[in-house]
């Protein structure tokens, strides 16, 4: 999704609200008007969060201006809003309540509907089974868990203390006590596909930053369990299988493989199989890495508990009932997916924005997405980020990072120069942007910081 927009001249528009009334005030600078991306609803509500914010006008000793910051020509197709989540109060503003796409600031989404609906203690349990009409016979039925590991014991994966499959080998050699086993199937039915949304280029998953979605997987489907981006395969379900085969021992050796729902006549290997780790643990690892392949399952889980398939057809309307019950508004919202992969998604800075003041006040279990926030300077995809002349804002900022082939986008709290709170949600969306986009919105953000609330709703550059 790309607009076209030169570097200085594009549309800022700003809501300045007053006792008596609403005045609207779009400036054209240079006579340019910005061209709406292809997607964007061109007539589309905008989504009020349920505290509505108040536009606050440039009086009232709010001063200080980060409009030249937000001019920068890196910040091509600029979205960005500030609120102060004390008062509602909109500090600054630009097409805050026009849909757009999200990177992977989709992930708090992702995050608030599966704590939601799940809560932070929900772990999937993968079991095995023995078909009794099939002796010889061996069932794994995925039950959603990326994160089960093939890593031997003493070694860890990208998730730590995740479920091993060698953990279920030895539960199995415990029930055949050296019996040989003969086939191993594979139950891989639990999400309908497809395992990949088309709107997705495959060279995420060839350059090792997204797995093909099955039931039944390990590790991600890293080709290195260890490394955060490794390439991912095009049979993650065969993968587990070989893996499993491989635990087991001499007794699987010579065991065929199939792909195929389990039968019908099954006795659970005692042991209990493996849980994961809490989807707390999941947030956090996937909030300050960005793991795309998490927030995917935790979509479809989501989906499966509220009584939906568990397909991606089904992310929208699941994140969105998730999203609603916790008080929030979802109208004009678009979720193809759970990750942000999908440049298809749509949802305005506001959204954003009401969502993120649930996290700061820790609302219900929200606290679990505060705490895995990756901070500037100090921790995840933000460690290096915020250096050089915004080196005063470093461990003031917690903040999702986002970045598609259009667009890089920053969203989450500032924990202003004055001590005041702020919330905000920035994304710069072109077919044309570049990796310095990050700088520039590092800059912008920085000038958020000092300013706090004293931050003025001009978006104009002043001049002397």
């Amino acid at each position: 999704m790309s607009k076209t927009n030169s570097p200085l001249n594009f549309m800022r528009q700003i809501a300045i609200g007053a006792a008596s009334g609403l005045l609207l005030l779009v400036l054209i600078i240079g006579g340019f008007t910005m061209a709406a991306p292809s997607g964007d609803p061109t007539n589309s509500a905008s989504n009020t969060p349920t505290d509505s914010p108040t536009v606050t006008p440039t009086a009232d000793g709010r001063d200080c201006s980060v409009a030249e910051l937000a001019t920068d020509e890196r910040l091509l197709g600029l979205h960005a809003q500030v609120i102060n989540p004390a008062t509602n109060e909109v500090l600054f503003d630009i097409l805050g309540d026009t849909p757009a796409q999200t990177a992977s600031v989709m992930k708090l989404l992702t995050a608030a509907a599966a704590l939601q609906v799940l809560g932070p203690n929900y772990r999937v349990q993968t079991r095995i089974y023995a078909d009794l009409d099939q002796p010889g016979q061996i069932v794994i039925i995925g039950a959603g868990d990326p994160t089960l590991s093939r890593v031997g014991a003493g070694k860890q994966s990208v998730y730590k203390d995740a479920p091993k499959l060698n953990d279920l080998a030895v539960q199995i050699n415990a029930w055949t006590r050296g019996t040989p086993i003969t086939s191993i199937v594979l139950d891989n039915s639990l999400f309908p596909g497809p395992g990949w949304e088309p709107g997705v280029d495959i060279s995420e998953r060839t350059l090792g930053y997204q797995s093909i979605v099955s039931a039944l997987q390990v590790d991600g489907d890293r080709d290195n369990p260890a490394s955060e981006v490794s390439a991912r395969s095009s049979d993650p379900v065969n993968r587990v299988g070989v893996a499993l085969k491989k635990a087991i021992g001499v007794s699987a050796a010579s065991a065929t493989l199939t792909q195929a729902k389990a039968g019908k006549n099954l006795q659970e290997i005692p042991g209990g199989g493996v849980k994961s780790q809490p989807i707390s643990k999941w947030i956090s690892h996937m909030l300050q890495v960005s793991d795309n392949t998490e927030a995917e399952y935790l979509a479809r889980l989501v989906s499966l508990q509220l009584g939906y398939d568990g397909s991606f057809a089904s992310i929208d309307v699941a994140l969105k009932s998730a999203l609603t019950s916790a008080g929030l508004v979802t109208t004009g919202l678009n979720l193809k997916d759970g990750s942000g992969e999908n440049e298809e998604n749509q949802v305005p800075a506001t959204f954003i924005n009401a969502l993120l003041k649930k996290i700061l006040n820790g609302e219900g279990n929200f606290g679990v997405i505060k705490q895995s926030l990756p901070v500037a300077g100090e921790s995840g995809s933000l460690s290096s980020r915020f250096s050089g002349d915004n080196v005063d804002a470093r461990g003031h900022i917690l903040a999702k990072t986002g970045w598609t082939r259009h667009e890089y986008s920053l969203a989450g709290i500032i924990m202003a120069k004055d001590g005041t709170n702020l919330t905000f949600s920035i994304a710069a969306i072109d077919a044309n942007i570049k990796d310095n986009a990050k700088e520039a919105i590092d800059n912008l953000v920085t000038g958020i910081y000092r300013c706090g609330n004293k931050l003025s709703a001009e978006t104009t550059p002043k001049t002397n």
